[in-house]
C-alpha cells in the first residue's frame, strides 16, 4: 500500500528535545513505522529530522523541500518546522510521489566499471524472519557460502554465518534486531569458508498489521576500492622510527577525492549565491564546508603523493586555519582554545597543508581526551634555531610506556574510545619529517601532554 494517501494536505507533527516524534498525522506516522520506528522514538526519516535540527540550530523558523522514502516510493514534501519552547512543530505538505531512488552506496559503486555486483540486483539478498530463520538466499550467495539454498530455508542466519563485532563491541545486527530498525555494516564471516568475509545490511520487513517480520538485506564482500589493511606484521616502532606505508592506495585515494570534489563544487556554489539570494549565515555554513572540503583534499593529496619541496611557511596563520579547523569540534565538547603568538612573526621551512595537518591532528586529539571545559593551549615560539608549534592539554595524560606507541599506526592511547582511527599521530610525524621536522611528548598522567612540532626557521 502506498505510505500515503493522495495530496493529505498540510500533515502536522511534533518532536520533542531529543529529536523524538510524539505526535504525527496519520501520513507521517506511516513513514515513520516505515522506517522501522515508531511514535515516542525519534524521527527515522532523516531528511525531515535534518530541517527540524537546523530550526533548533538557528532558533528561527525554517522551510524546506525534501525527499522521504517510503516503503513503495519516495515523495517529494514542503517541510516547515517551526521552534514551540524545546519542541518543534513539523508542518509537511506537498506529498508528490516519485520512483525510489536506488541505495547511495549502490550509486556510488556501480560508477566504477568495475562493480558488477551493485549493478546486479539480485547479488548477495537475503531475507529473514522476525525469529532470524532465513526465508530466502540468493543463489550466488548460497554457492559462496557452500550452502544448499533449499536446505537452508527455515534454518537460522547464524547457522551459516558467524556474527563479528565491531570495533566498540557492538554486533549492527542484533541492534536492529532490539530496535526493530534498518541496519549497516555487520561483519560476518563464513562457517563453512573460513576465507570469506561479508559485510550485511538489511531493511525491516513488516507484515499487513504492521508488526516486525524479519529483514531483507544484501551480504556482499568489502569493495576493494575501500579497504585499508592495517600491517602488523613488523616489530613495534618506536616514536623515532619509520611510519612510511600508511598511505593511500591509488584506489582509496581516488574514491575519496571524487565525493570531496562534488562536496566543494557544491559549496562553492552556494556561497556564490549562484541559485538565488542566501542568508548570510547560510552563505557562512557553505564557506566553513568548501574550506574543510579543501583540507581534507590536501591531507589525501598529502598521504598518496607526499608533501610538496619544503618552502617559507607562515606558522601565525597555519595555527589559526587549524583552530578554525576544529573549533566546531572543540564546542561540542566544551573545550576552549587559546593561541598564544610568538613575541614576533615566526616562520619556518615546511608546506603549509603539511603544517596544518599536524596541527590538527594533534589538536583533535587534546580536543577527545580533555574534559569539559579544560582549556586547550597553542602556542608559538623559536629556540636555538628551531620553531616550535606546541599544543598542551590538562587531559588525563600519557603513560610513559605508551608515548611511543601512540605513534605507531592504529594505535590509540585509550581503546575504549570511540572516536579516532589511531592514524592522525603516524601520518603527524611522516608529514613532520617530510619537512625536515619532528614531533617530541612531554606527558605525565593525570597533568596532561604538550606535543611540539619543531622545524627549522626560515
Amino acid at each position: 500500500m502506498a505510505s500515503a494517501p493522495d495530496d493529505p494536505g498540510v500533515v502536522a507533527g511534533r518532536l520533542d528535545g531529543d529529536g523524538r516524534l510524539v505526535s504525527a498525522d496519520p501520513p507521517l506516522a506511516t513513514l515513520q513505522a516505515e522506517a522501522g520506528s515508531g511514535l515516542g522514538a525519534r524521527l527515522a526519516l532523516p531528511q525531515i529530522a535534518a530541517v527540524a535540527r537546523l530550526a533548533r540550530q538557528l532558533g528561527v523558523p525554517v522551510a524546506r523541500s525534501v525527499i522521504a522514502a517510503g516503503a513503495r516510493e519516495d515523495y517529494d514534501l514542503w517541510v516547515r518546522a517551526t521552534l514551540d519552547g524545546d519542541e518543534v512543530v513539523l508542518a509537511i505538505e506537498g506529498w508528490r510521489p516519485r520512483p525510489p531512488a536506488a541505495p547511495r552506496l549502490d550509486l556510488v559503486l556501480a560508477a566504477d566499471d568495475d562493480s558488477t555486483v551493485a549493478r546486479d540486483p539480485a547479488t548477495g539478498e537475503w531475507a529473514t524472519d522476525a525469529e532470524l530463520k532465513l526465508t530466502a538466499l540468493a543463489p550466488d550467495l548460497a554457492e559462496r557460502l557452500e550452502v544448499d539454498p533449499a536446505e537452508a530455508m527455515g534454518q537460522p542466519l547464524t547457522r551459516y554465518l558467524k556474527l563479528d563485532e565491531d570495533d566498540d563491541g557492538t554486533l549492527p545486527l542484533l541492534a536492529g534486531l532490539a530496535g526493530r530498525a534498518p541496519f549497516t555494516g555487520q561483519k560476518a564471516s563464513s562457517r563453512n569458508v573460513s576465507t570469506i568475509i561479508l559485510l550485511l545490511s538489511g531493511e525491516v520487513l513488516r507484515d499487513e498489521a504492521g508488526k516486525f517480520a524479519g529483514f531483507a538485506g544484501r551480504a556482499l564482500p568489502p569493495h576493494p576500492a575501500l579497504s585499508l589493511v592495517p600491517d602488523r606484521s613488523s616489530a613495534p616502532a618506536t616514536a623515532g622510527a619509520s611510519v612510511a606505508g600508511d598511505g593511500l592506495n591509488a584506489e582509496l585515494d581516488r574514491a575519496l577525492r571524487t565525493p570531496l570534489d562534488r562536496i566543494i563544487a557544491a559549496a562553492d556554489k552556494i556561497v556564490e549565491r549562484s541559485d538565488g539570494p542566501l542568508r548570510s549565515d547560510y552563505a557562512g555554513y557553505a564557506g566553513d564546508i568548501a574550506a574543510a572540503g579543501r583540507h581534507l583534499m590536501s591531507v589525501i593529496r598529502s598521504m598518496s603523493e607526499g608533501v610538496a619541496a619544503p618552502h617559507r611557511v607562515d606558522l601565525s596563520a597555519c595555527a589559526d586555519e587549524a583552530i578554525a579547523l576544529v573549533a566546531a569540534a572543540a564546542e561540542v565538547r566544551g573545550v576552549p582554545l587559546t593561541l598564544e603568538p610568538a613575541a614576533t612573526p615566526l616562520f619556518a621551512k615546511g608546506e603549509a597543508r603539511g603544517v596544518v595537518q599536524v596541527i590538527v591532528n594533534i589538536l583533535g586529539n587534546a580536543i577527545r581526551y580533555s574534559p569539559p571545559g579544560s582549556p586547550v593551549a597553542i602556542s608559538l615560539a623559536a629556540a636555538a634555531g628551531r620553531a616550535r608549534v606546541t599544543v598542551a592539554d590538562r587531559g588525563p595524560g600519557i603513560a610513559a610506556a605508551d608515548q611511543q606507541r601512540i605513534f605507531q599506526r592504529f594505535e590509540r592511547v585509550d581503546d575504549s574510545e570511540a572516536d579516532g582511527t589511531g592514524l592522525g599521530l603516524a601520518i603527524s610525524l611522516r608529514l613532520a619529517r617530510q619537512m625536515g621536522g619532528e614531533i617530541s611528548l612531554e606527558s605525565v598522567p593525570g597533568e596532561g601532554s604538550r606535543f611540539t612540532l619543531e622545524l627549522a626557521l626560515a
